[in-house]
């Protein structure tokens, strides 16, 4: 991200990028840390509680709330994907729910890919190497390998193991 910064970018790609280097600009100095090769595609938000590890892409995910988001390495987010990062306390003062929020952390694991208008509430956690459907609605733990997809996300699939295992094992940095 560091060359983005650097005189030696053309005119041209910076006025015909200007938006989206803006964006990428904003995450960088709201996550709490960014490991290397991020890139951000199109318009993402993120939290100060956001940690985005090695080879992320993001692609329109918006984080809401205060609570702690972790993005493993070779995380993908398809588009207008959202992460709920805490809840509304509905056991507090006020009806429907008070002010207080309860924050939980969310974790998503390594080799994740979640489609297009994902939303991952609050307290789930993804494991390694799942896809999450399209449109799906993850509430609680979706386990390694997994495909799931619905509202509420239920595994219909798994990946195939092995496959999976020899292309991580030989797996270069696509990005």
């Amino acid at each position: 991200m560091i060359k983005i910064l650097s005189c030696l970018i053309p005119i041209k790609f910076l006025r015909e990028n200007f938006r989206l280097i803006c964006n990428s600009i904003q995450i960088i100095f709201t996550a709490k840390s960014i490991g290397k090769n991020f890139y951000c595609g199109k318009f993402s938000t993120v939290n100060k509680n956001t940690i985005i590890k090695n080879n992320v892409r993001l692609n329109g995910l918006h984080i809401s709330g205060n609570g702690k988001v972790i993005l493993g390495n070779y995380f993908i987010a398809g588009f207008e994907s959202l992460i709920i990062s805490d809840t509304h306390n509905y056991k507090g003062t006020d009806l429907p729910y008070d002010r207080t929020s309860i924050t939980k952390e969310t974790l998503i694991e390594d080799f994740v890919w979640i489609g297009a208008r994902t939303i991952i509430l609050a307290g789930s956690k993804i494991g390694e190497g799942a896809i999450i459907q399209a449109g799906a609605v993850v509430h609680g733990e979706i386990p390694p390998l997994a495909i799931a997809g619905g509202n509420p996300a239920k595994v219909f699939r798994y990946r195939d193991k092995e496959h999976f295992l020899k292309i991580k094992l030989n797996k270069k940095d696509l990005y």
